[in-house]
């Protein structure tokens, strides 16, 4: 039996950027599997910019962490003691048990993952909830068509690396926004983008402009800021807009600066017929077994590509975290706990 169980608890709420003094790492006693359950341990930990949303306490689509309580995230673990008839001693699972070392389970919500068709980590990145998010958010929301160009930010992350690749399946030009040249190098050489923008440009609207000379038809939206603010004006006619993040806006407190544009929003929603619509990915749960099948033939026929970023220690999860709200990470962020 392990001697104790390492967490990663909620010390207090940020105001603006999260900070280390937000996070405390304790020891606890490793829980012990009751009849139906099974102790897991976590051998991965999803990072994700969702997270600092349940670091606050506002109003939100999902009840934020609880100060004292272990902050959650998605996990792939390892059964290694078992009460429950559906799970063994070995199998390898997917679960949401959060940041920390071990946990119970009474098996509602676990996926066993078959090592032998995927990396396991595959399971939090391009073959799991970031996948999900841009396979269901364009194909469902966006329906981007043969000739149209699609735009994503943060193109160089698990989201907006599938976005643009399934966009380019699907028979559409793939735009992509990142930060850095090296990102923008991945995005284009790795990722396949026909276009990758550095919004770290002084002349990024204007290198956005050129790279999109027929407009914008699909704007998946990942940031917000300034990002938002050189895409808006090239938005096509019957443009759509899935809405997935606003990491650009997560750290602020207080009422936006500047003038207020809502009114030439709004004037361009109606006058160009445009479609923005907010979504999270498990209002369409439905999709997720065609998701698991086309995105698994897409990676083993080598249409679409991935790249993770991974650190080691649970210790090192909140400056991980923290980077990850920064941009420091280089696609999709995990954490090998043990």
């Amino acid at each position: 039996m392990p001697e104790h169980n390492l967490q990663v608890v909620l010390a207090s709420r940020p105001t603006g950027r999260p900070s280390p003094a937000n996070f405390n790492v304790v020891q606890a006693p490793v829980p012990a599997p009751g009849t139906g359950e099974v102790l897991l341990k976590i051998r991965y930990l999803s990072l994700d910019p969702y997270m600092r949303g349940r670091m606050s306490d506002a109003k939100s689509y999902a009840a934020p962490v609880g100060i004292g309580q272990v902050m959650e995230g998605g996990t792939v673990a390892e059964v290694i003691e078992s009460r429950h008839p559906d799970f063994a001693v070995g199998d390898i699972v997917l679960s949401h048990s959060g940041w920390q070392s071990h946990a119970v389970s009474d098996g509602t919500g676990l996926r066993k993952l078959d090592p032998e068709a995927a990396p396991v980590t595959t399971a939090l990145g391009v073959l799991g909830m970031p996948g999900f998010t841009a396979y269901a958010g364009l194909l469902t929301i966006a329906q981007p068509k043969p000739g149209e160009t699609v735009v994503v930010a943060a193109a160089s992350g698990p989201v907006g690396s599938a976005v643009g690749q399934i966009a380019r399946l699907k028979g559409a030009r793939a735009v992509g926004i990142a930060g850095g040249a090296d990102k923008c190098a991945v995005v284009k050489d790795a990722f396949g983008f026909d276009a990758a923008i550095d919004h770290r440009s002084p002349t990024f609207a204007e290198e956005l402009r050129a790279a999109c000379p027929n407009g914008i038809d699909v704007y998946f939206e990942n940031v917000g800021g300034a990002v938002w603010d050189a895409v808006f004006p090239l938005l096509n006619p019957f443009a759509r807009i899935p809405v997935c993040g606003l990491v650009a806006q997560y750290n602020s407190t207080g009422p936006f600066e500047g003038p207020d544009r809502l009114p030439i929003l709004m004037r361009d929603i109606l006058t160009k017929s445009l479609l923005i619509r907010g979504f999270i990915q498990r209002e369409f749960v439905d999709q997720r077994p065609a998701f698991y099948r086309d995105m698994a033939q897409w990676i083993a026929d080598g249409r679409v590509r991935y790249k993770e970023d991974i650190v080691q220690g649970l210790e090192s999860a909140p400056d991980a975290f923290i980077g990850l709200l920064e941009g420091r990470n280089f696609g999709k962020l995990i954490v090998q706990v043990s």
